[in-house]
């Protein structure tokens, strides 16, 4: 008889993923613009989305697949080689991106979600999603 194995996979808390979503609003609130918070966890689950009043429809699909990309690839959104920007995404069907404003929040080096921020310039998303990993306490991917 086998036994089956299973394994553990620590995931963010709806209490941290709402507490993203506040800090993520407020940011870019800080900054002039009107964004839209995507948090999932780790399997590329959605656990909660918001947008700031005046966020495009557009940037909510945008942050969704911003911290899904962050989630897989255990990375920030943004890396991807010019040869890869383009056919990763096709690939994929669109669920990967390569655009920066996506962060997968790590706890003691496991990677338990990841947040996405669309609505402002590149610089700003990833502005506004560096903050909201400071905010709750997760580690930056060195």
């Amino acid at each position: 008889m086998h036994q089956v194995k299973t394994i553990n996979r620590s995931c963010l808390s709806t209490e941290a993923a709402i507490d993203a979503l506040r800090v993520g609003i407020s940011a870019g609130r800080e900054l002039g613009i009107h964004v839209s918070v995507a948090v999932c966890g780790p399997g590329m689950e959605l656990i909660a989305f918001s947008k700031s009043d005046g966020a495009t429809p557009h940037s909510a699909e945008t942050s969704r697949r911003k911290a899904q990309t962050a989630a897989s690839t255990r990375r920030a959104t943004g890396w991807m080689p010019a040869g890869l920007a383009i056919e990763l995404p096709l690939a994929s069907g669109n669920l990967l991106t390569n655009i920066p404003g996506g962060m997968p929040v790590l706890v003691d080096g496991a990677v338990v979600g990841a947040i996405g921020i669309a609505g402002g310039s590149v610089e700003q998303d990833a502005k506004v999603a560096a903050a909201v990993l400071t905010a709750i306490g997760g580690e930056a991917i060195q």
